[in-house]
């Protein structure tokens, strides 16, 4: 049984091979080149956790068009709760069905969910919200990398204080369990408002990030290394980003589908960001996506049966 294989949902070998040889897209670490036959491989899969506890889908497709929205399973977690969540990964389940995982902060309390449902969209099966522990009231930001070769598995997360510094988990897994260690952190991240994963390889993460000034920077962090991280920061642009709140990305041909959402309007608007290289950085707005964008917490649903970020 792989690490994913464990009762509560997680994924198949089957979804993990998929990852690696999925049609359409190079595996992950290295550059995820999609034909640009039709813009609808590009797209995003937009989570969200309702004010009710609910987790929501919405596929929004390079055009910007919003081609479904609907509720994968409902009443979760307590209403109101959920401050936090970070990617939250879904394929077929050993077990049959599809199963869904991924880290939540409620308060002050990180909870480890899992759960299946039939085809994803409920009744939910066999789930599991676990109490990891607490501390967690002084972060703001939330995410991880899920990084799947032939040969490699690794999770990382990364969580955002308030007072500025990063830091770098480890996640491993023992008897489907995960557990959490610090591998390294940076300060110098105080003026961060958002930030998403961008890209993966091997050897290092990167960031995109909005700042309370409205300047956009990408992060690149490293994995090896001492406990400091010796991250490379680059301004991509100086100002008019400080609007959105929520930040999620997809791979898209040679750069990512980066989606900013304002929730003050409860707008979203969609962009396609070339390959991430400081100012020189391309940036295209395509449109503000129709609809009301008004749930408190979003995040990114990823497939393991294709979708995956783009290695520099």
């Amino acid at each position: 049984m792989n690490r994913w294989g464990k009762y509560g949902g997680l994924l198949s070998a089957g979804a993990l091979v998929a990852a690696t040889l999925g049609s359409g897209t190079a595996a992950f670490g290295t550059t995820a080149v999609q034909t640009r036959s039709t813009q609808s491989e590009c797209v995003v899969n937009l989570g969200s956790v309702t004010a009710g506890g609910d987790h929501r889908m919405q596929t929004i497709q390079a055009e910007g068009k919003v081609v479904d929205n609907w509720i994968v399973a409902k009443d979760l977690y307590p209403d109101g709760q959920v401050r936090l969540s970070a990617t939250v990964r879904y394929g077929p389940a050993e077990v049959g069905g599809m199963a869904h995982q991924g880290p939540v902060i409620m308060g002050s309390t990180m909870y480890d969910t899992s759960y299946i449902t039939e085809n994803g969209r409920g009744p939910v099966t066999q789930k599991q919200v676990t109490r990891v522990g607490p501390g967690w009231q002084v972060y703001r930001s939330l995410d991880r990398s899920t990084y799947v070769t032939a040969t490699k598995q690794r999770e990382t997360e990364y969580s955002l204080r308030t007072d500025g510094t990063l830091y770098r988990r480890d996640v491993t897994y023992k008897d489907g369990v995960p557990s959490r260690r610090i591998t390294g952190w940076q300060s110098g991240y105080r003026g961060v408002k958002a930030m998403t994963l961008i890209s993966q390889t091997a050897t290092y993460d990167t960031f995109l990030m909005t700042l309370t000034s409205g300047k956009l920077y990408t992060a690149r962090l490293p994995l090896a290394g001492g406990q400091i991280i010796p991250g490379v920061v680059k301004q991509v642009r100086g100002s008019t980003w400080q609007g959105f709140e929520s930040l999620v990305a997809a791979a898209c041909w040679d750069g990512v589908m980066l989606l900013g959402i304002d929730k003050d309007t409860k707008s979203a608007y969609l962009y396609l960001v070339g390959h991430a290289n400081g100012a020189a950085t391309s940036i295209q707005m395509i449109r503000k996506v129709p609809g009301t964008f008004g749930d408190p917490i979003y995040f990114h649903w990823q497939l393991f049966s294709g979708e995956r970020l783009a290695g520099d």
